[in-house]
């Protein structure tokens, strides 16, 4: 087996020590942008990108994502969000604002495919997901020689009916209080309320098919046997409904007559580690806003 020695990737955050983002959602109305703009130039802040979206003019939901440099930001970080907390009451606002280079903490849980970790592994190695891989998580041992070859530490951590409890009570101990966002990279567990509630849209899924079709076991199979001519897969926040939480991407590719189950497997796995690794790279970003089961992506 090919080792990896674990590095820092090359990462746009350390290049950005001064550069923040704000996000933004409130009910629209006039001089939301203006006041948040002048806000930004009246603290020294340069606005570097800004995007906006409505849902209605008219009494609709708005929300925003805007990326600033702050000279000296580590020190004038505290003293700008307590300052922007009377803009915040005014639009009837949720924000937050966070520095980038701050990284994003994941724990990335995995059963025995090992596709979409495999991708993430790289992507982080690469420097292309900018963020920190604190740890993974399995109900199988199957890889934990090649996820520790990146320097990356791995619990196994085995589930069953009778011990689903306890194996969430650990999983969350080991997890810890700093994990910013957990990955679900084909783990073939159901996850508790209770667990879904403490990391509330701060849990990623990937599903195999362009849902909400061929739910339930050997979806492949399904869609071979119904004689599909797209399949595909979709990444989302996790709730308390099955596979029914707000989506965040998703792809598709046509397949004919021709591709067997297999070969509609190999498909699929493809599509769900690129989709996957897209999302988990939007929300390192923060360029995703949740509203009720919606998502609004900036990318």
């Amino acid at each position: 087996m090919e080792l990896h020695v674990k590095h820092q990737p090359n990462s746009t955050s350390s290049t950005h020590e001064n550069r923040a983002r704000m996000l933004v959602s409130c009910p629209d109305g006039p001089g939301i942008v203006a006041t948040v703009s002048r806000f930004l130039y009246e603290h020294g802040a340069n606005i570097v990108q800004s995007d906006q979206y409505t849902m209605d003019p008219s009494g609709g939901m708005f929300f925003m994502r805007i990326e600033f440099d702050l000279p000296n930001l580590s020190a004038a970080l505290l003293q700008l969000e307590q300052d922007f907390v009377a803009v915040a009451e005014q639009f009837r606002m949720e924000w937050t604002i966070s520095a980038v280079s701050r990284k994003k903490k994941l724990a990335i849980f995995v059963s025995k495919e090992d596709h979409c970790l495999v991708e993430l592994l790289w992507q982080w190695q690469a420097g292309d997901l900018d963020a920190d891989i604190s740890l993974v998580v399995s109900n199988h041992p199957d890889m934990k020689e090649y996820v520790e070859s990146f320097g990356i530490p791995y619990h196994h951590i085995p589930v069953t009916a009778d011990t689903k409890p306890e194996a969430e009570r650990r999983q969350l101990e080991v997890i810890g209080e700093e994990i910013d966002v957990i990955i679900l990279a084909r783990y073939m567990q159901i996850i508790s309320p209770k667990f879904i509630e403490h990391y509330r849209n701060r849990i990623i899924n990937i599903h195999h098919s362009f849902l909400p079709a061929f739910v339930g076991g050997k979806p492949y199979a399904q869609a071979y046997n119904r004689g599909v001519k797209i399949i595909g897969a979709t990444a989302h926040y996790v709730t308390e409904e099955l596979d029914g939480g707000p989506i965040i991407e998703q792809d598709v590719q046509r397949v004919s007559h021709g591709d067997d189950v297999n070969e509609l497997k190999r498909i699929g796995r493809t599509i769900e580690r690129v989709v996957l690794a897209r999302a988990v790279k939007w929300h390192t970003e923060d360029r995703i806003l949740v509203h009720e089961n919606k998502t609004v992506v900036f990318n």
